[in-house]
């Protein structure tokens, strides 16, 4: 049984949780369109980078949708850094449905690399990042290094070191005629089918979720991906056996830098006097440039 009361169906740029209350499991699954074009439209990014930075948007939006939604101030933010990597730097946020991201990247390098990169020619010997913060004062931080065919797969061994919880994650990717397209899904089995609840014990080969992974893993690319079918239809087409899937509509996505002159205004004015003017320019003021939306801004303070 599909539990929906009267919602209609999410089909992009929206975000969609489920629960499986017999398998003591809950999903997250998002489609994004034009969230993930105005991201990468802040800078000329190549395709190795916009295929890299598209999963790392719905990586951020699937783990940042994980958090209570009460907290408006709650915020995910994955960060991926390396020493001898093409990618120097990799980050993306998520704050109440708001998505940035930004890449940073040595182009000579890159394009020695090839079409297709994998995850250790991008990175090298580099680590993940992983900070959750719930917006009440707290923070939870867990560190794994890059390894894996991907990031779904580094973010898969987040859950399992950091947090012990056992976690499946696929994310697909294509360019489209109308632009990038990336989708993806991440399920969790929480033992005795706690939410707030203290875990018990954690077990890798549960029955349970053994049973959702066998049945999850036969999502395919195309399904992720397919501008006709709804979330909720993805929902459905893998799990319509079980007794009741339990629908949570999600925020809408949008990106979302929150850079701003005041802000910035407000972090210039903590240095003191000799070191502000060290920043300025011939003109006399000091210059920020955004990563996230390659806004510049200029200020006198």
């Amino acid at each position: 049984m599909l539990a929906m009361q009267n919602q209609p169906e999410t089909f992009a740029d929206k975000l969609l949780g489920f629960t499986l209350p017999s398998r003591n499991a809950r999903a997250r699954v998002v489609r994004l369109d034009s969230v993930i074009d105005k991201v990468l439209a802040a800078h000329d990014y190549p395709p190795p980078i916009t295929h890299l930075l598209g999963e790392a948007l719905v990586l951020g939006a699937l783990m940042g949708g994980l958090l209570k939604a009460d907290g408006s101030d709650a915020q995910l933010t994955m960060q991926a850094q390396t020493k001898d990597g093409a990618v120097s730097l990799l980050v993306c946020d998520y704050r109440g449905g708001e998505l940035r991201g930004y890449a940073d990247f040595d182009s000579p390098r890159l394009s020695q690399l090839g079409a297709n990169p994998s995850l250790s020619a991008l990175f090298g010997e580099g680590y993940l990042a992983i900070t959750f913060e719930t917006g009440q004062g707290q923070r939870y931080q867990g560190i794994v290094p890059l390894e894996g065919d991907n990031l779904a797969q580094a973010c898969e061994n987040y859950f399992t070191q950091s947090e012990q919880i056992p976690t499946l994650i696929r994310i697909a990717s294509k360019s489209a005629s109308t632009g990038r397209v990336a989708a993806g899904i991440l399920l969790q089995h929480l033992a005795d089918g706690e939410e707030g609840r203290e875990r018990l014990h954690v077990r890798m080969d549960h029955p349970d979720w053994e049973h959702i992974v066998a049945l999850a893993g036969t999502i395919s690319h195309e399904e992720l991906l397919d501008p006709d079918l709804s979330l909720e239809g993805i929902a459905w087409r893998l799990f319509h056996e079980e007794p009741e899937i339990r629908i949570q509509p999600g925020p809408h996505i949008s990106r979302g830098c929150r850079c701003n002159a005041e802000y910035y205004n407000s972090v210039i004015a903590r240095f003191p006097e000799a070191e502000r003017e060290e920043m300025r320019d011939e003109q006399g003021l000091i210059v920020v440039d955004c990563a996230f939306c390659a806004k510049k801004f200029e200020l006198s303070v």
